[in-house]
């Protein structure tokens, strides 16, 4: 069921007047009613909350292509900003009024300072503006949990059961930064698989039938990936399952089919990888092609009622266009730098789509439009809070630090200098040994000053640092489990998640050995000794990886547990007592093979 909204009724309303004048001129030729509906979808993922234009020099979410020479030149567009974004969004819908705006998820969290510090509020206030339809949830909806989520859902409306807390809809704890109210989403949230534990029903509507002129409908169904509780804080989620992805939307299909619906479209967050550079679009002209793919979604594929027509999916950022015999399978990269355009007809007489019709183009989203006023003077209200927190300046350092930049043994210097922050914040509780898990390291810092906005654009999660008790058999348990997937139906399976460690621990891993042996425990060491098997050691880790995130259940045996600074605290902290900080080049981690 589509909720009427404010951006809906607007619509409703400049639909209306559009057929007023229409009917003011002579039809000089009648409509076939019999012809197909031409229908257009925009889609997008992994927009994580990137309202500003971001310099495509210093990251790679803000470009799509290479640098050429350190610049943005014939192979590389930078991309991105909602303020272009929203022009070209806006190009695509006046081309066709039969059109449905999406995303596969992760529109908020892990998001900068200026959405971040509002809890995500101008994200959401910003899909309004651009008139977003369906959003199906990311794991990323669930970081700060599933009220928390409701909240961002439904504001200040007192709908399906979920009251909030605040009558103005704003953030319990910390109120309406911007000092006004909080009215929710005009969109709807999608979430077929997940469900609470104790009644089974969803915690937002599986599916969405959109009706378009002629009669013809087209079913939205979101879902996010089943892994998502390895990879969310579990505190939040606790209420909820989330189920097969498969599984849940083959479900639908005879429901759909009994409402008189044959066109079904998949909002999954989920992605996988490709063999050319199509994984964060590093290459323009591979931006609409899928070679080899791999990963989650040619098994989920595999596996999906063939009925299904479409899937547009997210979570590895990839950019693809994808055909698994007759389903189509589309990536947007992330960071609002693509939209995916899908053209296609309905046929007005079977309601599916007309075989052979679906065309895709992954549009970039470049910064040549006029920017959106509506969106500027967004930005610009929510800058008036944020610019002087995010300008104060926290610490300095001597080079760039990039954290894909990798070793051998998958170390960064950005990584390094995580682990070694909280390892000193953690000296009260007796710290040893600091991991830091690599896909909590958001952003990158460039040589030089380095502001609070900077810092939180790496470490935007709130998380904990957290101190337990772990013996070295414990330890080695959790190395080994950097290679082995450990939960769920792909457990036992080989996988790649190597944890950044602070400095004194040193150890070598073999990338050719068998699983669960990959680590020699006699290479494992804390300042030149090895680690023994029954000895204690204080282990400092942040409290997403310290409640077995990541898939790292090792770290749950821990005991003596204390907690201590947020971890944004703690590295701004270490940066401001090594101030200018030279990254460590010193490796800590060696791959034998």
């Amino acid at each position: 069921m589509i909720r009427t909204s404010r951006a809906h009724r607007w619509l409703a309303l400049a639909t209306a007047m559009t057929m007023l004048l229409t009917m003011a001129v002579p039809m000089a030729v009648a409509k076939n009613p019999k012809a197909p509906v031409d229908v257009q979808i925009l889609g997008l993922n992994d927009f994580h909350g990137q309202l500003e234009p971001v310099d495509p020099t210093v990251t790679s979410g803000a470009r799509i292509g290479s640098l050429t020479g350190g610049q943005c030149l014939a192979a590389c567009i930078a991309a991105g900003g909602v303020e272009y974004l929203a022009t070209h969004v806006a190009n695509l819908k006046a081309t066709n009024p039969n059109t449905v705006f999406v995303s596969a998820g992760d529109l908020i969290g892990a998001t900068p300072l200026l959405s971040a510090l509002f809890h995500d509020e101008p994200t959401i206030e910003a899909f309004n503006l651009m008139g977003l339809d369906y959003n199906g949830v990311g794991n990323h909806e669930f970081d700060e949990g599933v009220d928390e989520l409701l909240r961002m859902a439904y504001g200040d409306e007192a709908t399906k059961g979920y009251e909030p807390a605040r009558p103005d809809g704003c953030h319990p704890v910390d109120g309406c930064g911007d000092g006004d109210g909080y009215g929710g989403a005009d969109f709807d949230f999608l979430a077929a698989n997940v469900a609470y534990k104790d009644s089974g029903k969803t915690i937002f509507a599986p599916y969405s039938i959109h009706n378009f002129p002629g009669g013809v409908k087209v079913a939205f169904v979101g879902m996010t990936l089943e892994g998502t509780p390895l990879i969310v804080s579990p505190g939040g989620i606790s209420s909820v399952n989330f189920l097969d992805e498969a599984e849940t939307v083959n479900a639908l299909v005879p429901h759909l089919k009994r409402r008189g619906v044959e066109a079904i479209v998949v909002l999954l967050h989920e992605g996988g990888t490709v063999a050319a550079p199509g994984n964060g679009a590093g290459n323009i002209g591979t931006i609409n092609s899928c070679t080899s793919p791999s990963g989650a979604i040619p098994q989920i594929a595999a596996n999906l009622d063939p009925e299904i027509d479409i899937m547009i999916t997210g979570h590895t950022n990839w950019a693809v266009h994808c055909r698994f015999g007759d389903l189509v399978v589309t990536g947007a990269a992330s960071q609002g730098r693509l939209v995916t355009d899908i053209d296609a007809k309905i046929d007005r007489t079977t309601g599916d789509f007309v075989p052979g019709s679906i065309t895709v183009n992954n549009h970039i989203v470049s910064r040549d439009v006029a920017q959106a006023p509506a969106l500027t003077a967004l930005i610009a209200k929510y800058k008036v809070f944020e610019g002087p927190i995010s300008a104060v300046v926290v610490g300095n350092t001597t080079a760039a630090m990039d954290r894909s930049v990798l070793t051998a043994g998958r170390e960064s210097t950005l990584g390094r200098l995580i682990a070694d922050a909280q390892l000193a914040s953690s000296q009260g509780a007796g710290a040893q040994i600091a991991f830091m898990n690599p896909g909590g390291i958001r952003s990158n810092f460039d040589a030089g000053d380095i502001t609070h906005g900077e810092a939180f654009s790496v470490q935007p999660f709130s998380n904990i640092v957290t101190t337990m008790t772990l013996t070295g058999a414990q330890i080695d348990t959790i190395l080994e489990q950097q290679f082995t997937v450990n939960s769920g139906p792909s457990a036992g399976n080989a996988r790649t998640t190597v944890l950044l460690v602070s400095e004194g621990f040193t150890y070598t891993w073999d990338a050719a050995a068998p699983l669960g042996n990959r680590v020699d425990p006699a290479t494992t060491m804390l300042n030149g000794v090895p680690l023994g098997a029954s000895t204690e050691y204080r282990v400092t880790a942040n409290n997403f990886l310290s409640s077995g995130g990541d898939d790292f259940p090792g770290f749950l045996a821990g005991t003596n547990i204390v907690t201590g600074a947020d971890d944004l605290v703690a590295l701004e902290a270490y940066l401001g007592s090594n101030n200018p900080y030279t990254p460590v080049e010193t490796v800590r981690i060696t791959r034998a093979n």
